[in-house]
C-alpha cells in the first residue's frame, strides 16, 4: 500500500469492537487481518470505504452484510437483507448430513435462503442432483446468483416446501435437508437487534414456531427414497416434540456444538 493512515488507528479510534473492525478493514483492504493488526498504512480512499462500513455497524447492520458474503461448507456466499445469515450451526448440520451421504445422488433443501446447504452439498457431491426451494422470490434470486458465482448446477426454484419439486424424483430422494423458520411471532422481541435486521420471513414460522417444520415432517417420508437420510434444523425450545411430526421416518435428536438439541436426524424405513 502507499503510505497513508496507520490501520492500527484506524481501529483503535473506530468505536466498534475490535475484532469487528479488523474484520471490516481487512474487507475494505483486501489485505490479511494479521497484517492490519501488526498495523500498516492503509490508503485515504481504503480509509474512507473502511469508515463508510464502520457507520453501517454503528447503525445496527449486521457485521455479514457489511462484508457481504460468508464462508460456509467450502463454498463463499453472498448475504444480503434478503437472506437469513449462515450460522455455524447449520454448518454443523451440513457435516452431520454428508458424514451420513458422502455421495448422496438426489439432494433436495427446503427453505434453502441463500442456497448455503445446497451449494455446499453440490460442491461436495459434484456428481448430486441438487433440488432447492424457497417461499420468497428474494431468496431464489440470491441463491442462484450464489450457486452461479460457485459454479455448481442446483436447480433453485420458488415456492412452499415441496410444492414447486418434480414429481419424478418423488420417493427417490437419499439427502433431504432443510433449515426452515421455527421461532414463534411472539419470539422476535427477545432477539438482539442484529438478528431483528435479517428477514422476519426467515426466521419465523408463524404463532406457535413449529408450523413449517410440521409441514415438512407431514411429507418428507412422501419424497425420501427408502433408506434416505433427513436433517432438519429445529428451535432447541421446541426440539423434544419435533421429531413426532416426521411422518414415516426414524428420527432422533442430535444436540450443537453448544450441546443444545438442534437436529432432527432421520432415516425412511431405517437403516
Amino acid at each position: 500500500m502507499t503510505s497513508g493512515i496507520g490501520s492500527r488507528s484506524l481501529i483503535d479510534q473506530s468505536g466498534i469492537p475490535e475484532h469487528e473492525a479488523v474484520r471490516l478493514l481487512a474487507k475494505a483492504t483486501n489485505t490479511s487481518r494479521g497484517v492490519l493488526l501488526l498495523d500498516t498504512d492503509v490508503t485515504p480512499d481504503h480509509a474512507k470505504a473502511f469508515g463508510a462500513m464502520v457507520e453501517r455497524r454503528r447503525n445496527g447492520e449486521p457485521l455479514q452484510y457489511i462484508e457481504g458474503d460468508v464462508p460456509f461448507g467450502g463454498a463463499l456466499i453472498a448475504v444480503d437483507e434478503r437472506v437469513l445469515i449462515p450460522r455455524p450451526e447449520t454448518e454443523e448440520m451440513l457435516h452431520i448430513a454428508l458424514a451420513r451421504v458422502p455421495a448422496p445422488r438426489t439432494v433436495v433443501d427446503l427453505c434453502t435462503g441463500s442456497g448455503n446447504l445446497a451449494i455446499s452439498i453440490a460442491l461436495a457431491a459434484p456428481d448430486a442432483e441438487v433440488f432447492a426451494t424457497d417461499i420468497s422470490a428474494d431468496a431464489v434470486a440470491v441463491a442462484r446468483s450464489n450457486a452461479e458465482s460457485n459454479g455448481v448446477p442446483v436447480w433453485i426454484s420458488c415456492g412452499n416446501l415441496f410444492d414447486p419439486l418434480p414429481d419424478s424424483i418423488k420417493g427417490s430422494v437419499d439427502l433431504l435437508v432443510a433449515n426452515p423458520p421455527y421461532l414463534a411471532d411472539h419470539e422476535l422481541s427477545d432477539l438482539d437487534g442484529d438478528v431483528l435486521r435479517e428477514p422476519h420471513r426467515a426466521l419465523t414460522a408463524g404463532p406457535v414456531g413449529d408450523e413449517v417444520i410440521r409441514a415438512i415432517g407431514a411429507e418428507a417420508g412422501q419424497w425420501l427414497a427408502p433408506g434416505g437420510f433427513l436433517a432438519c434444523e429445529v428451535s432447541e425450545f421446541r426440539a423434544d416434540i419435533a421429531p413426532s411430526f416426521f411422518v414415516d421416518v426414524d428420527c432422533h435428536l442430535e444436540v450443537d456444538m453448544f450441546g443444545k438439541p438442534r437436529f432432527v436426524i432421520g432415516t425412511r424405513g431405517g437403516e
